[in-house]
């Protein structure tokens, strides 16, 4: 039985994505490349819903995380992070590495930003240069919605940065009308490809900001991107070719399905495993049901048992694959990714498996 992901990314590759991925490579600098990223890139702008270019990195989700921040500020820099879970505080790591100079605003797990706090940071200190959120933070389900930050941010000179990593595709986005300045993707999430390439979309005001950034960057350089892509319809480096000729692909099949329908399939799955997973006894982590996203289900398990021991057996025993807890919640969480080609049936598997292993993980 082949393994089943139950994981915010990566996924299972759907069958006709790895035929694709087995072909033989074409050369990235003659004309059928430059043909297949010109479309590829086309089709990532109705994707991200907007009219500018979308940069294809290879890389993982975290070297477009620190591509952001390379790109558009300079050392000393005041910025300001939202801190909602794991991947808020991976920002403000990136951030200081570079010499940035962090305003945080941290906030409990599970829960989201507080516009009102933000406005005020912002009054406080006029110096901030951009403002760093995770759309859908992965370590809590969490989803923190863009447009009320876009809009104390579309008519300055700050920028909004948006880690859309785990969130594109499987929720509501739209970059150009909720004035956000820069975001990223991954191919591992919502657009259910193998890791290797990520994605940026840079607003106008993003891009006249990159002529100011005085910190050093050579690979993560986004002019190189830009002219390259301009001038020969090529990236600067050699990209993953075969993920990219599988990119296409999978961007044809999501925009045949509607942007739309897949978000309201993932929303179904998401209060179908919601309410399994409560009649089993496990409590919802999120309370507010506004901000719980589509990429997962996050749950914390019965006191009595042993999340890591379930995570563990499931594995071994049934080969499905369930993300457990990250930090203060390791081994008492689990998060259900639905993100791949999850239905029902998957779900109702999983609860089955999921009784049957229970006694044994008593703590």
């Amino acid at each position: 039985m082949n393994k089943v992901l139950f994981t915010p990314g990566p996924t299972n590759v759907p069958e006709e994505i790895r035929h694709v991925l087995g072909q033989d490579l074409i050369h990235h600098r003659m004309a059928d490349y430059h043909k297949l990223l010109k479309e590829v890139n086309e089709d990532l702008k109705c994707i991200f819903d907007t009219k500018n270019d979308v940069l294809i990195l290879t890389s993982s989700g975290t070297g477009s995380m620190e591509s952001t921040v390379v790109n558009l500020f300079s050392t000393n820099d005041e910025v300001l992070v939202i801190n909602t879970g794991w991947f808020g505080e991976r920002f403000i790591e990136i951030c200081k590495v570079y010499g940035l100079k962090v305003h945080e605003l941290s906030y409990e797990w599970g829960n989201t930003y507080n516009i009102k706090e933000i406005e005020k940071m912002l009054e406080d200190y006029p110096s901030i240069k951009g403002i760093f959120v995770t759309y859908h933070e992965t370590a809590t389900g969490v989803v923190n919605h863009l447009e009320p930050l876009g809009r104390l941010t579309k008519q300055t000179d700050r920028l909004l940065i948006a880690d859309c990593i785990s969130g594109m595709v499987v929720q509501d986005f739209h970059f150009d009308e909720w004035g956000v300045d820069c975001a990223v993707a991954s191919s591992q999430k919502g657009f259910l490809l193998p890791p290797g390439l990520s994605f940026v979309a840079l607003s106008d005001k993003a891009k006249v900001a990159l002529e100011h950034s005085n910190i050093p960057k050579y690979y993560w350089d986004y002019r190189k991107y830009l002219n390259y892509f301009n001038n020969k319809s090529e990236q600067p480096f050699t990209p993953a070719i075969s993920i990219v000729l599988a990119l296409q692909v999978a961007l044809k099949q999501l925009l045949n399905k509607g942007l739309t329908k897949v978000i309201e399939d993932k929303q179904f799955i998401r209060k179908y495993a919601e309410e399994k997973f409560k009649d089993l006894g496990f409590t919802l982590f999120i309370e507010d049901e506004s901000i719980r996203g589509n990429v997962l289900v996050p749950v914390i398990v019965p006191d009595e048992i042993d999340g890591s021991k379930l995570t563990a057996l499931i594995d071994e025993r049934y080969n499905f694959t369930v993300a457990g807890g990250m930090n203060q919640y390791a081994g008492k969480m689990l998060r259900i990714g639905i993100i791949g080609e999850i239905t029902n049936k998957e779900i109702d598997l999983l609860i089955e498996y999921i009784q049957e292993v229970l006694p044994e993980c008593k703590k």
